[in-house]
């Protein structure tokens, strides 16, 4: 099996009492731990794959809960790194009456973007691994120096990397998401999911076809497209195919897009993948491709029915034991 290692943000969530015009009483928000590649180790902890997470977090109560979070769900944390310099960060997460969600985000200055090279585990890298990242940790020149450089680590030692683009245009100090960096991101990618329109806004006035077929061309294996509760689209260069998830009634949709790349790459850490495996073209098995985005699609549809974040990642028994 291969070890998923998520690099980036651990955060808190703090949840909104209120859903969409509901406005009875004072509204108070409820702490839940989060941040984007947080969660995707704890998804594929839960899915009993071996896990570890990658960043820092300030040495502050905040820190504590979500250390301790992540150890309770199985997440190896020996890589997590505390700092007096800076606060764990927080978000203030509403919710509208379908559970999609709005995000105030105090951050920067926070935790986790101080982390550095120096900061990593001796011999991280030594064996294969999926590392998966995210668009949040390119918001500076500093933290985005560091996830470049370990996404060209990661595949120089035969691991596959993951990449959710998770555009926050509201982390970006110019209110929006700078493509370049992005899309440097991106181009070192073996596995790319982004949302629909997140796909209109990085493609710009190029055609998404042409957009697409780039990526394809310069190395990426697979591309999911994903559209809220809508079909998600997978491509690879042997062309595409579709999964329709399973209807649910949204409560919160916080770990939802989280809960899917968990679900596929925890899936795909069965089949002992290695970006550079020789004969190991995983991209052509149509078949098992079509199995993982099930899976995922699954344990997205299973997270949005519930508040927060790892609480509502499901493990092996009760994804299997849930009914839509």
């Amino acid at each position: 099996m291969t070890p998923i290692i998520a690099f980036g943000e651990a955060l808190v969530d703090m949840l909104s009492n209120r859903l969409g015009d509901d406005a009875q009483g004072p509204e108070t928000f409820t702490p839940y731990a989060g941040g984007a590649p947080a969660n995707v180790a704890v998804a594929c902890a839960r899915l009993g794959v071996p896990s570890r997470f990658l960043g820092m977090l300030g040495d502050d109560h905040f820190g504590d809960f979500l250390a301790d979070e992540l150890e309770s769900h199985g997440v190896d944390t020996s890589g997590v790194v505390r700092t007096r310099e800076a606060r764990t960060a927080l978000a203030f997460v509403s919710r509208d009456a379908a559970g999609e969600r709005t995000f105030d985000f105090y951050r920067p200055p926070a935790a986790d973007l101080l982390y550095r090279l120096e900061h990593l585990p001796a011999g991280v890298f030594e064996s294969p691994a999926i590392l998966h990242l995210c668009s949040n940790s390119l918001t500076e020149d500093g933290i985005a120096e560091t996830t470049l450089s370990l996404a060209d680590m990661a595949a120089k030692s035969g691991s596959l990397v993951s990449v959710d683009a998770n555009l926050r245009h509201n982390l970006w100090s110019t209110g929006q998401a700078e493509v370049g960096p992005v899309t440097q991101l991106i181009e070192r990618a073996a596995l790319l999911k982004l949302a629909r329109e997140e796909l209109d806004f990085l493609r710009g006035d190029h055609p998404a076809e042409d957009w697409l077929a780039e990526r394809l061309t310069a190395g990426v294996r697979l591309i999911l497209i994903t559209d809220g509760p809508g079909a998600v689209e997978v491509r690879t260069v042997n062309g595409y195919f579709t999964v329709t998830p399973p209807r649910v009634t949204a409560v919160d949709t916080t770990a939802g897009g989280d809960a899917f790349i968990g679900g596929l790459l925890a899936t795909l850490a069965n089949q002992d993948l290695s970006a550079q495996q020789a004969g190991n073209d995983w991209w052509h098995d149509e078949a098992m491709l079509r199995r993982a985005v099930d899976v995922a699609c699954r344990c997205g549809a299973h997270a949005v029915t519930r508040p927060g974040s790892y609480e509502a990642l499901p493990g092996r028994r009760e994804l299997d034991a849930w009914q839509p």
